[in-house]
């Protein structure tokens, strides 16, 4: 009688050992992923489910993240988690929690996470630039440094302010160069905009046809597309897929040509540099590498200097521009918006005299449509993540130090138990009954706290010069067969809007009536 065989054992026994091997393997793996995984504080913020090794970064759509996290809060609540492959993350949503988070609890999350991708521009130990920078002593130079140089530079000031003015005057010329026919104004505006960051920065502005300018531009426009991409926060997450050739750089292929721009800039500044006569950022900053030389712990450095100058640079222009973007954009949607814009420029400015700081306290209505500008485009919708300084607790959960905090600024600014239209252009968010402007605490389209942005005062300026330059001098309109633009965004960090052609029609001087008659 023959005896039978067990299935297995037909099997070569290489393939068992290998698949047992692997079986093995496979369960350490889950183990080990499991044990990464789990959270052992109590209170914790409550958070979907993970999955393994992933986590929950196939349940946020990278196109627009902002969407997702608010979209998930309704289910766990304004403060939840998530992870990150093996990262723990905390998202904060709405006005109440974002107030005791940013405004009472400021220096607790003030802190930054790592950025694997970006230690490879040389933002490491202190020289992390002005945005990337941990909290501490080199945050507070940094911190400290910028804000005298900004307002030594004018920021604030009647000198600055003319500049700007100055500046209005070429973006209107260019828009008159169009002669009324369509154009997609978003190069222009860049120029602009840009260009006052070149001469705080530089110390000069270039012409907007300059080819290397122009060139500048564009390195940063793809730059904010490849570090928003889903690739860009895979590298951050597991640093060692960035030994697979070629990966890298397609997140850090425009910032490597960015900083080489840079450093040819401070080359040519050093040639020129006299420390009695301060021209502009980088001279400053070389200044005060001169006084700090014999100070091996100073966080100013030559590296620092490229990083700073690239953050100062990367903030003041793109945010600023992408605003003014979309407030055109509004008037060509909402003519009757545009009117009373104009109507109030007319009354208190006329069309003679160039718009100056001091008319935003006579034009309540011009000034709420600015802020509704910036609370409906939803310019920068998550901002940077924070990091807890220190352990703390935020509505009532605990939230250990080091954890990421994901400030969903977009959540704010769309809040439904604060604003009467949240999901809509309503400039009477910000009007009383009797059309006085109001300022809305819920209002933090530039964040709030220790991290508030930093050129906030320049980009007020900015947007009330640029914007009231403009609509003095022109009526917007949607160029004739074309369909009405959209108002959906397009998300590259920033939100902007999709690409649009518009006519600058020049104003006509009003008709003076003849009081003899």
């Amino acid at each position: 009688m023959e005896l039978q065989s067990e299935p297995w054992s037909v099997l070569p026994v290489s393939l068992s050992n290998t698949s047992l091997l692997g079986i093995i393997f496979t369960v350490c793996l889950l183990l080990l992923d499991f044990m990464k995984r789990r959270k052992t504080w109590r209170r914790f913020p409550p958070g979907p489910p993970s999955v393994p090794f992933l986590g929950n970064m196939l349940q946020v759509d990278f196109k627009k993240p902002h969407v997702s996290l608010t979209q998930l809060s309704k289910k766990f609540g304004n403060v939840y988690s998530l992870q990150y492959f093996w990262k723990n993350m905390v998202v904060l949503n709405g006005f109440e929690v974002m107030k005791e988070a940013l405004v009472d609890k400021s220096e607790d999350i003030a802190d930054r996470p790592r950025f694997p991708i970006y230690e490879k521009l040389g933002y490491h130990g202190d020289s992390k630039g002005l945005l990337l920078v941990r909290y501490g002593k080199a945050w507070k130079e940094q911190r400290r440094f910028s804000q005298s140089t900004l307002r030594n530079l004018g920021m604030g000031k009647k000198s600055l302010e003319e500049k700007v003015i100055e500046e209005a005057g070429y973006l209107c010329s260019a828009l008159q160069s169009e002669q009324g026919h369509p154009f997609d104004p978003r190069f222009i505006i860049n120029n602009a905009v840009s260009n006052m960051i070149c001469s705080i920065a530089f110390g000069d502005r270039f012409d907007y046809d300059d080819v290397k300018f122009q060139r500048l531009l564009r390195l940063f426009e793809e730059t904010f597309k490849a570090e928003s991409g889903l690739l860009a926060q895979i590298l951050n997450e597991v640093p060692w897929l960035m030994k697979i050739p070629g990966l890298l750089g397609r997140v850090l292929q425009y910032e490597w040509d960015i900083i080489q721009f840079l450093k040819d800039i401070v080359s040519e500044h050093k040639k020129t540099w006299d420390p009695n006569h301060i021209r502009d950022f980088i001279d400053a900053f070389l200044q005060e590498m001169e006084k700090v030389t014999e100070d091996g712990d100073s966080s100013f450095n030559e590296r620092n200097l490229l990083l700073s100058t690239y953050d100062l640079f990367t903030a003041g222009t793109e945010t600023t521009s992408t605003t003014l973007r979309w407030a055109l954009l509004f008037m060509l949607l909402y003519p009757e918006v545009q009117r009373k814009v104009h109507e109030e420029i007319d009354r208190v400015i006329g069309r003679d005299r160039r718009p100056a700081m001091g008319d935003v306290l006579e034009m309540p209505y011009t000034n709420a449509v600015i802020h509704e500008v910036q609370r409906c485009g939803d310019i920068v919708p998550l901002a940077l993540p924070h990091m807890a300084y220190r352990d703390t607790e935020i509505h009532g959960y605990f939230i250990p130090k080091g954890t990421t905090v994901i400030t969903n600024l977009s959540s704010v600014l769309k809040d439904e138990t604060v604003w009467e239209k949240p999901h809509q252009f309503y400039p009477e968010h910000f009007l009383d009954p009797d059309g006085k402007f109001v300022k809305r605490e819920a209002f933090m389209a530039f964040s709030a706290g220790r991290r508030v942005c930093l050129g906030e005062q320049l980009a007020r300026m900015e947007l009330f010069l640029f914007f009231t330059s403009l609509m003095q001098r022109f009526t917007f309109k949607i160029p004739d067969k074309q369909p009405r633009p959209t108002e959906d965004p397009l998300y590259a960090f920033t939100l902007s809007p999709t690409p649009y052609q518009m006519c600058a029609i020049a104003r006509e001087e009003p008709v003076k009536k003849n009081i003899f008659v």
